[in-house]
């Protein structure tokens, strides 16, 4: 990168319990970073405290969801690249400093992803410091990057174009610690390129939260860009921390939005020859959701999606005009996987 500024955007709701283990292990990671924590409209005192602890921050009057929250807060900030962070994950020392590195040597890489580790809720990844500036610095991890279960090493998709992270709840193995190009970057924790997300407009709003990231990939596989796995960059992910505790049904709300922004996403993409097996792939997801009482939400999130054919039929024409679909159609393959 022609400077060794980094751009660190948090989206946050409601993870006063996390945030400030984020926030401190982003000290001392190597390059400058330009911080900005962008709040959605918290109500447990995640704002008091950045405003206590003097933290850049845009406070929002609501939440107007993931996607609008990153895409305003790399609006306010210039740095040439790009870190999206969740506030429920941890950074082990000198993990930005390789994503950079690794950013740096290879110009047609849009952007790289850690190995990014499952951190179960309330388990404490290393000792309590005193206040925000401490939390987490004093001690030896608790911790072995090395022993610890998987949350993400990259994205893929399956035949039928859903997305999965790659080896998710799975032990270590061999081959987590080697590099690699995956289909895409999870958004829990990514470097990103600032020319690609100017290029593509950021994340899509219409998606709120889930499958933005997966969406984000997609149209920059058809723009030319490419992803690499950096396992040398470690960061600890609770997942889902803020949505468990901002919705009265989160399981179905969920439900409701992976159905919608799935299926979104593929009929950007996706060959018209696929439309059978992607058919029969939803009415099994279907079952599932009744199976679990889920039916109505899932239900609603794929109606939605149908309401809004005439703008995504648009989307892949001008995605066909502006790049090719067969760079992202050239990593449908894993077939059996779930999300």
């Amino acid at each position: 990168m022609s400077e060794r500024r980094i751009a660190v955007v948090i989206p946050s709701w409601n993870t006063l319990a996390h945030l400030p283990r984020c926030l401190a292990s982003l000290r001392d990671q190597g390059p400058e970073l330009e911080l900005l924590v962008v709040d959605n409209g918290s109500s447990d005192g995640s704002v008091d405290l950045l405003k206590s602890e003097g933290v850049p921050h845009l406070a929002l009057p609501r939440n107007l969801g993931f996607a609008a929250a990153v895409n305003l807060g790399v609006k306010q900030t210039a740095a040439p690249a790009i870190l999206v962070l969740n506030a429920d994950t941890e950074l082990e020392p000198g993990c930005v400093e390789t994503l950079l590195a690794a950013l740096d040597r290879d110009t047609g890489l849009g952007g790289v992803q850690p190995r990014i580790l499952q951190l179960e809720e309330g388990e404490i990844r290393q000792p309590e410091g005193r206040g925000l500036a401490g939390a987490g610095s004093q001690g030896e991890s608790t911790r072995d990057p090395d022993a610890a279960r998987i949350y993400s090493v990259g994205q893929a998709l399956t035949r039928d174009g859903r997305a999965y992270e790659i080896d998710a709840a799975k032990a270590p193995q061999a081959s987590h610690g080697d590099a690699s190009e995956v289909f895409g970057v999870c958004g829990a924790a990514c470097l990103l390129r600032r020319e690609l997300f100017s290029e593509l407009g950021g994340y899509d709003e219409s998606y709120f939260s889930f499958y933005e990231d997966v969406d984000l990939n997609v149209r920059a596989r058809i723009a030319g860009y490419r992803f690499e796995y950096v396992p040398d960059a470690v960061v600890w992910h609770v997942g889902n921390a803020s949505w468990s505790s901002g919705f009265e049904r989160p399981a179905a709300e969920n439900a409701r939005l992976v159905a919608r922004n799935r299926l979104a996403t593929q009929i950007k993409f996706m060959p018209l020859g696929a439309a059978p097996r992607i058919a029969a792939v939803e009415v099994g997801a279907l079952g599932r959701a009744a199976a679990q009482r889920r039916l109505r939400a899932t239900l609603g999130g794929k109606i939605a999606a149908i309401r809004r054919l005439p703008r995504l039929r648009r989307e892949r024409q001008r995605l066909r005009r502006t790049g090719d679909l067969g760079r992202a159609r050239r990593w449908l393959g894993a077939e059996g996987e779930t999300v």
